[in-house]
């Protein structure tokens, strides 16, 4: 069973933000599915699903077969399960150590009916928390998600430091992102990240000199602050 705590909500926030702790990757989607169905029957707010996943390897609507770089059974061999999602986007991996955060917003509801719009204000709300962290952070033209800065003149790989994927049903949307905090980045070796070539896999205990304790649970408070800020009303 999975419980949940209000990590950022007040009784007139526009979005509710719920931390679910470690949850398998199919109760995630039924949890998803359950809040999208009550959110289309019009009960309760837009939510904010925060939770981390047992490692798995997720398939994109767009995913190319050749961008998962091990068989299925070394997979099993691994312990990593796999399975077919109906988010935008290519093959991703979530582990312990990532956060991942679902949305359940209706966008006609807001009078926003743009999925793009939707992605960016995701995009601004990560790399502001990331801000707070004294992390720069961007976008990079062509390419959902977030990145890190590059130092002038500094070359190699683009650093991405979170993945967003978004599935849209009747304008309420699910899925959502997977920022890497204090994950093992070893894990992406299985996969060509989000289907991109030439970029690096990258984290915030990577990219962070302050870490001290708990940088999950610090990083966790800061995301749900930034997310309620940016997705708030009026």
């Amino acid at each position: 069973m999975t419980s949940s705590s209000r990590v950022g909500s007040g009784p007139e926030a526009a979005l509710a933000v719920e931390w679910l702790g470690r949850v398998g990757y199919l109760e995630g989607l039924r949890l998803q599915e359950e809040a999208l169905a009550a959110r289309r029957e019009g009960h309760g707010r837009d939510r904010l699903l925060l939770l981390e996943h047992f490692p798995v390897v997720t398939l994109g609507r767009s995913s190319r077969a050749e961008n998962l770089l091990v068989s299925r059974e070394e997979l099993v061999r691994r312990q990593v399960e796999l399975h077919e999602v109906a988010r935008g986007g290519d093959v991703t991996f979530h582990a312990p150590g990532q956060l991942v955060g679902y949305f359940i917003v209706d966008l006609d509801a807001r009078g926003e009916r743009d999925v793009h719009r939707f992605l960016r204000k995701v995009e601004s709300g990560l790399i502001c928390a990331l801000e707070q962290l004294d992390l720069k952070a961007e976008r990079i033209e062509g390419k959902t998600g977030v990145f890190m800065n590059r130092d002038p003149g500094e070359s190699g790989p683009d650093r991405k430091i979170a993945s967003i994927g978004i599935g849209v049903r009747h304008w309420i949307t699910y899925h959502g992102f997977a920022l890497n905090v204090s994950m093992d980045l070893d894990g992406f070796e299985v996969i060509v990240p989000c289907g991109l070539e030439n970029v690096e896999m990258t984290s915030v205990v990577r990219e962070w000199d302050h870490q001290g304790a708990d940088v999950d649970g610090r990083v966790r408070e800061i995301v749900s602050r930034a997310m309620l800020s940016e997705f708030a009303i009026g």
